[in-house]
């Protein structure tokens, strides 16, 4: 079953990503608009898409388009929402210099959430039947970690940590410069207190599998593993610690990796190289 609770985006933060994005895109003004447009013109318009898809980030849009003031947006999907081919995803109406000026911003970001939205999507039906979940990575553009997390919950996918301050993932290069594994998870239990925060272990091989069992760790990523030492680690892990697979993952292998019996499957492609979901403003 789909989840899309949780992961709500605060006006705070969408308020913080505009505010950027408006002074990058339109800086001392909108040269063309301010040239070629009436104040005082009124525009409507549809937002549509061209193509189907799972729709995420309708509220930033909105809010996007509403940031120069006298705009009207109705929504006309919830988020989440699956939509088809010529489907209006949200009818806009007002000042026109207005819309005009934020329509790229607005789109950017309804385009890539939905992108993110919908290939997560796809994942989650791929596993379906099975009980891994798909969880996303911080291989986010930087300073939109909030709405691409979002996005994911928005396509039925689970978010992993937020950043480095919430739980603890101990990689090969905290190993090495800890000295070993012992000593990286030994250190994070003296420092982390107990309850506070998830300590989890990247393991390379069965053999740093085992002694993450030993040392009593609860969430082990199995790195570039192959589906035999997966299905090896399932049944060694079985009970004792929650697994997640990463790496290499794709469409093509993800349903044969979920039917391994892993719990998780981490994917940075959801994030850092996805496809913008074909959306466009339709002027009446």
């Amino acid at each position: 079953m789909i989840d899309r609770g949780g992961g709500e985006l605060d006006a705070e933060t969408i308020d913080r990503v505009l505010a950027t994005a408006f002074a990058e895109d339109v800086g001392d003004g909108d040269l063309t608009t301010s040239a070629c447009v009436d104040d005082a013109t009124r525009i409507s318009a549809r937002a549509v898409a061209r193509e189907p898809g799972t729709v995420a980030g309708l509220k930033v849009f909105a809010a996007a388009l509403q940031f120069g003031g006298e705009v009207e947006v109705e929504l006309k999907i919830p988020e989440g929402a699956v939509v088809k081919t010529g489907e209006a995803v949200a009818g806009v109406s007002g000042r026109a210099v207005s819309i005009l000026t934020a329509e790229r911003i607005a789109l950017n970001c309804l385009q890539r959430m939905s992108g993110i939205a919908t290939a997560t999507a796809e994942f989650v039906k791929a596993v379906e039947g099975t009980s891994a979940r798909i969880l996303d990575t911080r291989k986010t553009v930087p300073g939109l970690r909030a709405l691409d997390k979002y996005a994911v919950k928005m396509g039925g996918g689970v978010n992993h940590r937020f950043g480095l301050f919430d739980a603890v993932l101990i990689k090969d290069n905290h190993i090495r410069a800890a000295g070993s594994l012992q000593a990286a998870v030994e250190r994070a239990r003296n420092v982390v207190p107990a309850g506070s925060a998830r300590i989890q272990v990247e393991c390379d091989t069965l053999a740093q599998l085992d002694e993450c069992l030993t040392l009593g760790v609860e969430w082990i990523l199995l790195d570039n593993m192959t589906l035999a030492e997966l299905r090896d680690a399932v049944v060694r892990g079985r009970g004792r610690a929650k697994l997640e697979a990463s790496g290499g993952v794709t469409l093509d292998n993800v349903s044969e990796i979920a039917k391994t019996g892993i719990d998780f499957i981490s994917i940075g492609a959801l994030t850092h190289s996805v496809r913008a979901l074909d959306i466009g403003l339709d002027f009446d």
